[in-house]
């Protein structure tokens, strides 16, 4: 497989609902922990994490990672709220600019992703029971996301989309029917495909022409049934930890990446071991356990890329 690997920030607890005052691992360490470990890439983490301009470009040149995306989360059902978001948009598409200065093998890939709702995030997995989608949110759903990709390729970058659990586009269903209305490729994650309701395999049999960015991640099914039946939303699948480090949940790794290799896959493959550390976490010991679930991680993918 010509594919590239790369680690992310939310596996060692930084990401956008990383709680208010916590510790999270310093850029610089995490950086270290992926270079060393084997990876090539990194994902971008909440705007600001990797530094922005000098600083970013210096992070990743001395790292020798690439930039392989960032996750860009937009209101698209909400007229109003998606115009406000459009600077949030523009300042993510900078950053990407300012990292590829760098001339990297492989540009970024602005991951554009639905923002969903209270409701949905608080039933992950069966959102269109909790909050139905109606004709006229669908409509604009997909006008706002046809703006950002369009905004996101007058940037000189192509965009990918990612269905998420808790949000529009999470089941199969829906999945199939946003496909059929946007062109744009899909980010294919493994582990939300599971809570909406997907299997992985058989994802890449029905949208392997369109997955052009792949969020890999193995679940503990049965910590998930736990956290879901227990009502459950999102922040609670993400501190529960039901993402595990490879070969530790029910994921067919080999099943699925041996079907993107069938469909000739030549891209980023983007490691994610979703976690949200307590504020009181002692960091020490935390970076260390993240940083030994990565070692695991990038060594089940050897025998692909």
């Amino acid at each position: 497989m010509k594919a590239s690997v790369a680690g992310a920030p939310v596996s060692f607890g930084v990401f956008e609902l990383t709680p208010e005052g916590s510790e999270v691992v310093a850029s610089d360490d995490l950086v270290d922990v992926l270079t060393e470990t084997g990876y090539t890439g990194i994902d971008l983490g909440p705007v600001g994490y990797l530094g922005r301009g000098v600083e970013l470009r210096r992070r990743l040149q001395r790292s020798g990672l690439d930039l392989a995306g960032g996750w860009i989360q937009l209101p698209f059902t909400d007229d109003a709220a998606f115009e406000a978001s459009l600077p949030q948009l523009d300042e993510t598409l900078r950053i990407f600019s300012e990292a590829s200065e760098l001339g990297p093998s492989r540009l970024p890939l602005p991951t554009l992703a639905d923002d969903g709702s209270p409701a949905r995030r608080s039933h992950p997995g069966s959102g269109a029971e909790a909050d139905p989608l109606d004709e006229e949110r669908w409509s604009r759903l997909i006008t706002n996301v046809e703006r950002a990709v369009g905004r996101v390729r007058a940037a000189g970058f192509e965009p990918t989309f990612h269905h998420h659990a808790g949000t529009y586009i999470e089941s199969p269903h829906e999945i199939d029917r946003f496909l059929a209305a946007v062109d744009i490729g899909l980010t294919l994650d493994t582990g939300h495909l599971l809570i909406g309701g997907g299997d992985p395999v058989d994802a890449i049999e029905r949208w392997g022409s369109r997955i052009n960015h792949l969020h890999l991640k193995d679940v503990d099914v049965a910590e998930l049934r736990r956290v879901l039946a227990a009502g459950g939303g999102m922040r609670e699948v993400w501190s529960s930890q039901s993402f595990v480090a490879f070969g530790r949940g029910d994921i067919d790794l080999a099943a699925v990446m041996t079907a993107m290799d069938a469909h000739g896959y030549d891209g980023w493959v983007v490691v994610e071991q979703d976690v949200l550390n307590s504020p009181d976490a002692a960091i020490a010991a935390f970076r260390a356990e993240r940083g030994d679930d990565q070692k695991v991680n990038r060594e089940a993918l050897r025998d692909w890329v």
